[in-house]
């Protein structure tokens, strides 16, 4: 991605309008972080969004609609920021993987995908499919204090981009019902 398109894809982020009442910070449930596969949690957050009837998807079937369907100008911005945060990635053209993202356990109900770290932040991202809404959670790994630094300047921007990447998978999902 050249840093033109780098930009655009940051500013649009930064400047798009959230639908309020959409999607949802909430406490990750026990029962969801005992999914993960880290050897132990330092960061976690969860998103309910609502989608409307949520059983005509398995959960990584959601995983595929909300970051592969993304704009290719936001699929590029994650997969920069991705690879900024050292995390190794697969291919975007396999089975095994979700816009790089292993699929490490999958279910019709939940999907843990998860990325190995060059700098000491191996991440898991967990969808989980309720009636009418997903939990989508990110749970991050921090090895040494260097990456707790790193994160702890990374995690609000985090959020924010969580949260329109949400917006905009609901808003494609209202149009396609």
């Amino acid at each position: 991605m050249s840093s033109t398109n780098r930009d655009a894809a940051i500013g649009l982020l930064r400047l798009t309008p959230f639908t309020p009442g959409r999607v949802h910070q909430v406490a990750l449930p026990p029962s969801a972080r005992a999914l993960s596969t880290l050897s132990h949690v330092d960061y976690e957050d969860a998103f309910l969004v609502e989608t409307g009837p949520a059983q005509d998807r398995t959960a990584e079937q959601w995983a595929r609609a909300i970051l592969e369907n993304a704009p290719s100008v936001v699929r590029g911005a994650l997969l920069w920021g991705w690879s900024v945060l050292g995390l190794r990635l697969g291919s975007t053209r396999s089975d095994r993987f979700v816009l790089g993202w292993e699929v490490r356990r999958s279910t019709p109900d939940f999907a843990l995908l998860g990325a190995g770290s060059r700098l000491g932040l191996p991440a898991e991202l967990l969808l989980e499919r309720r009636q009418k809404r997903i939990l989508f959670a990110t749970l991050v790994q921090q090895e040494n204090h260097i990456t707790r630094a790193v994160w702890a300047g990374v995690a609000p921007g985090h959020r924010q981009v969580v949260r329109y990447v949400l917006e905009q998978a609901s808003h494609r999902e209202r149009r396609r019902r």
